[in-house]
């Protein structure tokens, strides 16, 4: 690791546990220029204005007075790019969504790794020394010099790091080299038509297909938020990387930019796992109501667009809460399961399914009339009707109501008349489809 660097970085370290803050503070105390603590955010966020040298801040989230985030934020609104990491001791969804949107360099799980902790510092403080770093030997030294000088610097860090014009990659660094297995940037230009190449085109990653200008692709680059400049690429043994991408422009004569990829593969790993805990139900693993009120908003704005019909369905479990209680909540989640399987196998590929409440599920049906999800609603009231489970002597039934997009609609009121059309299914007798 690029060790070097920690020696002139100043850290703000916050974090209410006292033995924690102690021993971690003691620690990176040996092996950086200054450590100052904090034991709450208030704090943390005074410590952070009284002192305008701090280059990177450590951070918990669950803190008194003032959590981590919400100091984060508000350091935020005064310095947009220093690198923040947090800590914590659980992966909270909601904390962690929020700590992507306060725009964190990294997450150290507690008890901390104080390997990892000091190896995320490096990855996170390097681009910014970096810059500065190659600025300096330009400013202060002759060509034949400052090309040793540059070279030199891009070899001792831990990023991958390359130099380039819009034409042409000037320099990259030892890491570069090894992570695609080259000898030299020209082995590795004509192996490949650009460097560009090698991203993976894949959905929420950058890539060729990103760009609305390919060539001027660097500066394109430069006006992304920082979420939107993760990359995957295949390293030379074929294994998939995940990189964010910082990008500074630090050579205004000649045009030059360093990129400096940060290996994000595990915080990647924390994202998705986080984009399923905010989008899907834990128990069935069809779309939870916040996800689905968002498809909900784009179909109906699609459906003004287009004038295709749109159709909605509700259903629930009929007396599921008398099942409940005579069976036990294991077997109830089991019956969740299995229905939502059913409706599953029932349905397209591009319709929309939802766990809404506990014992309620919404269909979303785009480009299907009233009679089209009728039938729908039919076939699944039909395989809920014929579920066999040995532990259960009574059927299982369903109720459903069933209605269509009108003009007037937007997502609560064709949502509130699926509901009246159950209600009356229920009042008719129960494992009925109703429509309104």
């Amino acid at each position: 690791m690029n060790k070097e660097i920690l020696k002139n970085i100043n850290v703000l370290y916050v974090e209410d546990e006292k033995d924690v803050r102690e021993f971690t503070s003691k620690t990176l105390g040996s092996i950086v220029n200054t450590i100052i603590v904090a034991q709450d955010g208030e704090e943390g966020l005074i410590k952070f204005k009284e002192n305008s040298d701090i280059n990177i801040i450590l951070a918990d989230i669950n803190m008194p007075k003032m959590d981590g985030i919400k100091m984060c934020s508000e350091i935020r609104k005064i310095n947009n790019k220093i690198p923040i990491i947090i800590t914590s001791a659980h992966s909270d969804p909601h904390f962690l969504n929020c700590a992507i949107n306060v725009k964190v360099s990294s997450f150290a799980l507690k008890p901390i790794n104080l390997y990892n902790l000091i190896e995320n510092m490096i990855k996170s403080i390097e681009p910014i020394f970096l810059k500065l770093e190659l600025e300096n030997i330009n400013n202060k030294l002759d060509k034949e010099e400052s090309t040793k000088k540059i070279q030199q610097v891009l070899d001792s860090q831990y990023n991958i790091v390359l130099i380039t014009s819009i034409l042409n990659i000037t320099n990259v660094n030892n890491k570069f080299l090894e992570f695609f297995g080259v000898n030299s940037i020209e082995e590795f230009l004509n192996k490949n038509t650009s460097l560009l190449s090698k991203f993976k085109e894949e959905k929420g990653f950058f890539s060729l297909k990103s760009l609305n200008n390919k060539d001027n692709w660097l500066n394109e680059l430069l006006e992304l938020k920082d979420l939107n400049r993760i990359i995957k690429i295949k390293n030379n043994l074929g294994k998939e990387k995940v990189f964010i991408i910082n990008i500074d422009k630090y050579d205004q004569q000649n045009s030059n930019y360093i990129l400096s990829f940060t290996d994000i593969t595990e915080r990647e790993d924390k994202l998705n796992i986080l984009r399923y805990q905010n989008n899907y139900d834990q128990l069935t693993g069809l779309f939870n109501k916040e996800k689905f009120n968002q498809i909900l908003i784009k179909e109906i704005k699609r459906n003004n667009r287009y004038k295709s019909p749109l159709s909605i369905i509700i259903f629930n479990i009929d007396d599921f809460n008398s099942f409940n209680k005579n069976f036990g909540h294991s077997l109830g989640d089991q019956v969740l399961k299995l229905i939502s399987e059913i409706v599953i196998n029932s349905v397209r590929e591009h319709d929309s399914i939802v766990r809404w409440e506990s014992k309620d599920f919404l269909v979303l049906l785009p480009q299907t009339n009233l009679d089209g999800a009728k039938i729908v609603a039919e076939k699944i009231r039909n395989s809920i009707k014929n579920l066999q489970i040995d532990q259960v002597s009574k059927k299982i039934t369903a109720s459903f109501g069933v209605t269509k997009l009108k003009e007037i609609d937007n997502e609560e009121s064709i949502i509130s008349r699926a509901r009246e059309a159950l209600y009356q299914a229920k009042n008719e007798g129960k494992n009925l489809v109703s429509q309104i």
